[in-house]
Protein backbone atom coordinates (compact mmCIF):
# COMPACT_ATOMS: atom_id res chain seq x y z
CA UNK A 1 0.00 0.00 0.00
CA UNK A 2 1.12 3.46 -0.95
CA UNK A 3 1.71 6.57 1.29
CA UNK A 4 -1.39 8.68 1.89
CA UNK A 5 -0.23 11.42 -0.46
CA UNK A 6 -2.35 14.28 -1.37
CA UNK A 7 -2.80 14.31 -5.37
CA UNK A 8 -4.29 17.73 -6.05
CA UNK A 9 -6.69 20.37 -4.94
CA UNK A 10 -5.13 20.69 -0.95
CA UNK A 11 -4.23 24.61 -2.30
CA UNK A 12 -7.89 24.35 -3.80
CA UNK A 13 -11.25 25.08 -2.67
CA UNK A 14 -12.74 21.65 -1.74
CA UNK A 15 -16.01 19.93 -2.20
CA UNK A 16 -18.15 17.30 -1.19
CA UNK A 17 -21.02 15.24 -2.83
CA UNK A 18 -24.56 14.18 -1.49
CA UNK A 19 -24.42 11.09 -3.37
CA UNK A 20 -28.48 10.37 -4.74
CA UNK A 21 -30.17 7.17 -5.54
CA UNK A 22 -32.43 7.32 -8.69
CA UNK A 23 -36.09 6.50 -8.24
CA UNK A 24 -36.13 7.04 -4.93
CA UNK A 25 -39.01 9.17 -2.37
CA UNK A 26 -36.23 12.49 -1.68
CA UNK A 27 -35.09 12.04 1.81
CA UNK A 28 -36.30 15.83 2.22
CA UNK A 29 -40.07 15.14 1.57
CA UNK A 30 -39.86 12.27 4.14
CA UNK A 31 -41.41 14.23 6.92
CA UNK A 32 -43.85 15.47 4.96
CA UNK A 33 -44.85 12.51 2.76
CA UNK A 34 -44.12 9.36 5.83
CA UNK A 35 -45.52 11.20 8.55
CA UNK A 36 -49.21 11.38 6.50
CA UNK A 37 -48.93 7.69 6.30
CA UNK A 38 -47.35 6.10 9.16
CA UNK A 39 -47.63 8.06 12.40
CA UNK A 40 -50.81 7.06 12.37
CA UNK A 41 -49.80 3.42 12.50
CA UNK A 42 -48.11 3.65 16.46
CA UNK A 43 -50.01 0.86 18.79
CA UNK A 44 -51.43 1.99 21.96
CA UNK A 45 -49.52 0.26 23.78
CA UNK A 46 -46.30 0.98 22.75
CA UNK A 47 -47.52 4.63 22.89
CA UNK A 48 -48.18 4.30 26.64
CA UNK A 49 -44.81 2.80 26.80
CA UNK A 50 -42.90 5.67 25.29
CA UNK A 51 -45.01 8.05 27.44
CA UNK A 52 -43.83 6.33 30.56
CA UNK A 53 -46.65 4.93 31.51
CA UNK A 54 -45.78 1.45 31.76
CA UNK A 55 -44.27 -1.34 30.13
CA UNK A 56 -46.16 -2.13 26.54
CA UNK A 57 -47.40 -5.58 28.77
CA UNK A 58 -49.01 -3.67 31.35
CA UNK A 59 -50.23 -1.55 28.75
CA UNK A 60 -52.36 -4.01 27.26
CA UNK A 61 -53.92 -4.78 30.55
CA UNK A 62 -54.67 -1.20 31.28
CA UNK A 63 -56.51 -1.09 27.58
CA UNK A 64 -58.27 -4.39 27.75
CA UNK A 65 -59.73 -3.36 31.69
CA UNK A 66 -61.01 -0.42 29.67
CA UNK A 67 -59.32 2.04 31.40
CA UNK A 68 -57.33 3.94 28.37
CA UNK A 69 -59.68 5.93 26.50
CA UNK A 70 -58.53 7.73 22.75
CA UNK A 71 -60.46 10.76 22.17
CA UNK A 72 -63.14 10.43 24.78
CA UNK A 73 -64.44 6.51 23.86
CA UNK A 74 -63.10 3.57 25.66
CA UNK A 75 -61.24 1.48 23.68
CA UNK A 76 -60.69 -2.47 24.52
CA UNK A 77 -59.27 -4.23 21.91
CA UNK A 78 -55.13 -4.45 21.68
CA UNK A 79 -54.70 -3.83 17.86
CA UNK A 80 -55.55 -0.23 18.14
CA UNK A 81 -53.19 2.06 16.78
CA UNK A 82 -53.28 5.86 17.10
CA UNK A 83 -51.53 9.15 15.49
CA UNK A 84 -49.70 10.80 18.48
CA UNK A 85 -49.70 14.02 17.06
CA UNK A 86 -53.56 14.19 16.48
CA UNK A 87 -55.47 11.83 19.27
CA UNK A 88 -56.01 12.30 22.57
CA UNK A 89 -55.14 9.51 25.01
CA UNK A 90 -56.23 9.43 28.32
CA UNK A 91 -55.80 6.71 31.34
CA UNK A 92 -57.75 6.50 33.78
CA UNK A 93 -59.11 10.64 33.23
CA UNK A 94 -55.84 11.77 33.04
CA UNK A 95 -53.96 12.68 29.38
CA UNK A 96 -51.28 11.31 28.10
CA UNK A 97 -48.49 12.53 26.33
CA UNK A 98 -44.95 11.40 24.64
CA UNK A 99 -42.31 14.16 25.82
CA UNK A 100 -40.76 15.47 22.63
CA UNK A 101 -37.04 14.05 22.01
CA UNK A 102 -35.02 15.10 18.91
CA UNK A 103 -32.81 12.07 17.63
CA UNK A 104 -29.48 12.81 15.75
CA UNK A 105 -28.00 8.91 14.95
CA UNK A 106 -25.13 8.13 12.65
CA UNK A 107 -25.66 4.16 11.02
CA UNK A 108 -22.61 2.76 8.58
CA UNK A 109 -25.33 1.59 5.81
CA UNK A 110 -23.99 -1.59 4.82
CA UNK A 111 -24.99 -2.23 1.14
CA UNK A 112 -28.20 -3.50 -0.48
CA UNK A 113 -30.05 -0.79 1.38
CA UNK A 114 -32.00 2.13 -0.19
CA UNK A 115 -31.65 5.39 1.86
CA UNK A 116 -35.61 6.20 1.44
CA UNK A 117 -38.61 6.40 3.73
CA UNK A 118 -40.80 4.17 1.82
CA UNK A 119 -39.90 2.07 -0.98
CA UNK A 120 -41.56 -1.51 -1.51
CA UNK A 121 -39.45 -4.27 -2.18
CA UNK A 122 -36.17 -2.89 -1.07
CA UNK A 123 -34.69 -2.98 2.21
CA UNK A 124 -34.27 0.58 4.11
CA UNK A 125 -31.89 1.91 6.42
CA UNK A 126 -34.76 3.06 8.78
CA UNK A 127 -35.51 -0.77 9.31
CA UNK A 128 -32.06 -0.93 10.82
CA UNK A 129 -32.42 1.71 13.70
CA UNK A 130 -34.27 0.28 16.31
CA UNK A 131 -35.81 3.19 18.87
CA UNK A 132 -39.40 4.11 18.91
CA UNK A 133 -39.43 7.64 17.60
CA UNK A 134 -39.21 7.69 13.73
CA UNK A 135 -36.44 8.91 12.30
CA UNK A 136 -35.32 10.37 8.62
CA UNK A 137 -32.34 9.96 6.17
CA UNK A 138 -30.54 12.96 5.85
CA UNK A 139 -29.40 13.03 2.17
CA UNK A 140 -28.55 9.55 0.50
CA UNK A 141 -26.01 6.78 -0.17
CA UNK A 142 -26.86 5.08 -2.96
CA UNK A 143 -27.78 1.29 -2.66
CA UNK A 144 -24.41 -0.39 -3.15
CA UNK A 145 -22.79 2.56 -1.23
CA UNK A 146 -21.71 1.84 2.16
CA UNK A 147 -20.57 3.91 5.43
CA UNK A 148 -21.61 6.98 7.07
CA UNK A 149 -25.60 8.06 6.78
CA UNK A 150 -27.18 10.77 9.84
CA UNK A 151 -30.65 10.02 10.30
CA UNK A 152 -32.60 12.47 12.52
CA UNK A 153 -36.34 12.67 13.92
CA UNK A 154 -35.48 16.65 13.89
CA UNK A 155 -37.58 18.01 10.95
CA UNK A 156 -36.03 22.11 10.90
CA UNK A 157 -32.27 20.32 11.30
CA UNK A 158 -33.21 17.50 8.34
CA UNK A 159 -34.80 20.67 5.93
CA UNK A 160 -31.36 22.51 7.06
CA UNK A 161 -28.69 19.13 6.58
CA UNK A 162 -30.83 18.44 3.23
CA UNK A 163 -30.45 21.96 1.44
CA UNK A 164 -27.18 22.34 -1.01
CA UNK A 165 -26.74 25.64 1.29
CA UNK A 166 -25.11 23.54 4.19
CA UNK A 167 -21.97 23.65 2.91
CA UNK A 168 -19.72 21.01 4.60
CA UNK A 169 -17.20 18.40 3.43
CA UNK A 170 -17.74 14.63 3.05
CA UNK A 171 -15.16 12.28 2.71
CA UNK A 172 -15.04 9.35 0.93
CA UNK A 173 -13.01 6.04 0.05
CA UNK A 174 -13.24 4.78 -3.37
CA UNK A 175 -11.69 1.27 -4.82
CA UNK A 176 -11.97 1.04 -8.26
CA UNK A 177 -11.48 -2.21 -10.85
CA UNK A 178 -8.05 -1.24 -12.52
CA UNK A 179 -5.29 1.02 -11.11
CA UNK A 180 -5.29 4.71 -12.07
CA UNK A 181 -2.94 7.06 -12.69
CA UNK A 182 -1.95 10.47 -10.94
CA UNK A 183 -3.09 12.10 -14.13
CA UNK A 184 -6.49 10.78 -13.70
CA UNK A 185 -6.77 11.72 -10.32
CA UNK A 186 -5.28 15.42 -10.60
CA UNK A 187 -8.72 15.23 -13.08
CA UNK A 188 -11.09 14.41 -10.54
CA UNK A 189 -9.74 17.16 -8.24
CA UNK A 190 -9.80 19.64 -11.09
CA UNK A 191 -13.79 18.83 -11.82
CA UNK A 192 -14.99 17.87 -14.69
CA UNK A 193 -18.51 18.03 -16.42
CA UNK A 194 -21.12 15.69 -15.57
CA UNK A 195 -25.09 16.40 -15.36
CA UNK A 196 -24.86 19.28 -17.46
CA UNK A 197 -22.46 21.12 -15.11
CA UNK A 198 -18.96 21.40 -13.95
CA UNK A 199 -17.96 19.34 -10.58
CA UNK A 200 -16.52 21.66 -8.19
CA UNK A 201 -12.59 21.33 -7.23
CA UNK A 202 -12.22 18.73 -4.41
CA UNK A 203 -9.19 17.24 -2.37
CA UNK A 204 -7.80 13.64 -3.53
CA UNK A 205 -5.31 11.79 -1.72
CA UNK A 206 -4.07 8.13 -3.07
CA UNK A 207 -4.23 5.43 -0.59
CA UNK A 208 -2.90 2.58 -3.13
CA UNK A 209 -2.82 1.75 -6.84
CA UNK A 210 -6.62 1.57 -7.10
CA UNK A 211 -7.48 3.09 -3.92
CA UNK A 212 -8.00 7.00 -2.78
CA UNK A 213 -10.01 9.23 -1.10
CA UNK A 214 -12.05 12.10 -1.79
CA UNK A 215 -13.68 15.32 -0.22
CA UNK A 216 -16.03 16.30 -2.06
CA UNK A 217 -18.37 19.64 -0.99
CA UNK A 218 -21.56 19.18 -3.49
CA UNK A 219 -24.47 16.66 -4.23
CA UNK A 220 -25.04 15.73 -7.86
CA UNK A 221 -26.71 12.42 -8.29
CA UNK A 222 -24.17 9.84 -8.13
CA UNK A 223 -21.49 11.91 -8.35
CA UNK A 224 -18.43 9.90 -7.53
CA UNK A 225 -19.39 7.53 -9.98
CA UNK A 226 -20.40 9.58 -12.75
CA UNK A 227 -16.87 11.33 -12.68
CA UNK A 228 -14.68 8.21 -12.26
CA UNK A 229 -16.32 6.55 -15.48
CA UNK A 230 -15.06 9.77 -16.89
CA UNK A 231 -11.37 8.65 -16.38
CA UNK A 232 -12.34 4.88 -17.54
CA UNK A 233 -12.54 3.48 -14.34
CA UNK A 234 -15.32 1.53 -12.57
CA UNK A 235 -16.42 2.04 -9.15
CA UNK A 236 -15.66 -1.23 -6.96
CA UNK A 237 -16.39 -0.17 -3.65
CA UNK A 238 -17.06 3.32 -2.53
CA UNK A 239 -17.74 4.06 1.43
CA UNK A 240 -18.32 7.84 3.11
CA UNK A 241 -16.03 7.60 5.89
CA UNK A 242 -17.13 11.44 7.64
CA UNK A 243 -19.51 14.15 7.16
CA UNK A 244 -18.39 17.70 8.61
CA UNK A 245 -16.66 16.60 11.82
CA UNK A 246 -18.75 13.21 12.08
CA UNK A 247 -16.95 10.04 11.74
CA UNK A 248 -17.75 6.75 10.73
CA UNK A 249 -14.88 5.09 13.03
CA UNK A 250 -14.81 1.69 14.14
CA UNK A 251 -18.64 1.40 13.73
CA UNK A 252 -20.12 -1.63 12.59
CA UNK A 253 -21.73 -2.09 9.34
CA UNK A 254 -25.35 -1.99 10.13
CA UNK A 255 -24.87 -0.60 13.18
CA UNK A 256 -26.03 2.94 14.67
CA UNK A 257 -24.78 5.54 17.43
CA UNK A 258 -26.15 8.60 18.91
CA UNK A 259 -23.97 11.74 17.79
CA UNK A 260 -22.48 12.75 20.51
CA UNK A 261 -22.70 16.52 22.33
CA UNK A 262 -20.04 18.05 20.52
CA UNK A 263 -21.10 16.79 17.31
CA UNK A 264 -24.72 17.72 17.50
CA UNK A 265 -23.42 21.13 18.65
CA UNK A 266 -21.81 21.63 14.98
CA UNK A 267 -24.18 20.51 13.01
CA UNK A 268 -27.11 23.01 15.39
CA UNK A 269 -24.85 25.77 14.82
CA UNK A 270 -23.82 25.58 11.22
CA UNK A 271 -24.87 28.18 8.70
Amino acid sequence: MLKSTPIIGREKQTSEVRIQKKRRVNPSECFKTVLDENLMSMRLQKFLSAAGVCSRRHGEKLITAGRVRINGQTVCELGTSIDPEADWVEVDGRPVAVPETRRYIALNKPAGYVTSCSQPGEKLVTDLISIPDRVYPVGRLDKESTGLLLLTSDGSIHHRLSHPSFDHEKEYEITLDAPVSDDSLGRLAEGMPILGSQTRPAEVIRISSKKFRMILKEGKNRQIRRMVGHIGRRVVELKRIRIANIRLGRLAPGTWRHLSDAEKAVLLNFP
